[in-house]
């Protein structure tokens, strides 16, 4: 029995049978349209076999897509009414026993998964959605490829380039994993209720190999997140509490690390970002 998709009218059934308001704190924006979902599979290059962790499931649409993929799909959902909800839905739809495993939980705290993925693929409501990327890329390293759907505004900053309007502490973060890309647009007009603000997918593939051990990626983001507190701010000023404690201190490590201290936050790139760590922790040590 092939899997079928839900329609727009079955997701708005669903979710009067579970009293799921759709709100803006949890994301619930539910797209109704199959083309969309079967484009997200499609980007997200998903094929048979595949194992996929889906954050954010919700009724089910982007779930059934990537089942019909052949893929097996683990989801994360942090509604229990969705859920609980959500096996039933697959087994009416032709999923076969064992597809799909639903942990119950939220994301944010997920640390362990069962079926070991190797793919992500959600649509994430804006609030959550870089600290669940970046969740999901710290704790598994199995994670090697994916596909999400994000507001614009986020999408363009996780794929930002050093030095554009939008690069920020996220951009940097996101770029330790690997590089990432935008991915295609999405009309607002396939989502349920309709939102107010453009999205896109955006993808990224995990770098073959990791920039370092848990201590320098701490040590990395700590600089970043120092950085980038104040934009337009030379970096000697802005890193000194997490350098040396002195302007002077932090332009000793900066040029160690052959970044000039006068130099500003967004212009710098993950590697630069790696090296200042690097200098610092060499530093340190002596």
């Amino acid at each position: 029995m092939p899997v079928t998709l839900l329609g727009a009218a079955e997701i708005r059934a669903l979710a009067a049978e579970l009293d799921v308001t759709p709100t803006k704190k949890l994301g619930q924006n539910f797209v109704v349209d199959a083309n969309t979902v079967r484009k997200i599979v499609h980007v997200a290059e998903v094929e048979p076999g595949d194992r996929v962790v889906e954050v954010g499931p919700g009724l089910g649409s982007l779930t059934l897509a990537i089942l019909e993929a052949g893929a097996s799909v683990t989801a994360v959902e942090i509604d229990h009414r969705l859920a609980e909800r959500l096996p039933v839905t697959a087994a009416a739809h032709g999923v076969a026993d064992g597809a799909l495993t639903v942990v119950d939980a939220d994301a944010l705290r997920v640390t362990d998964l069962p079926g070991d993925p190797t793919v992500l693929v959600a649509n994430l409501p804006y609030n959550v959605s870089v600290p669940v990327l970046l969740h999901f890329l710290e704790h598994f390293p199995a994670l090697d490829r994916g596909v999400v759907m994000v507001q614009a505004e986020v999408g363009e900053r996780l794929a930002a380039p050093p030095g554009s309007k939008v690069y920020g502490a996220p951009s940097v973060k996101a770029a330790w994993y690997g590089p990432w890309r935008l991915a295609g647009t999405v009309s607002r007009q396939v989502f349920w209720p309709v939102p107010n603000v453009d999205s896109v997918l955006v993808g990224f593939h995990r770098a073959d190999e990791p920039r370092g051990d848990e201590e320098l990626r701490r040590r990395t983001f700590a600089i970043v997140d120092a950085a980038f507190q104040q934009r337009r701010k030379m970096l000697r000023q802005a890193t000194a509490g997490v350098l040396g404690g002195s302007a002077a201190a932090a332009s000793a490590i900066l040029e160690s690390a052959d970044v000039a201290p006068t130099a500003r936050g967004e212009e710098l790139s993950i590697d630069d970002y790696v090296r200042i760590a690097v200098a610092a922790g060499s530093i340190s040590e002596s």
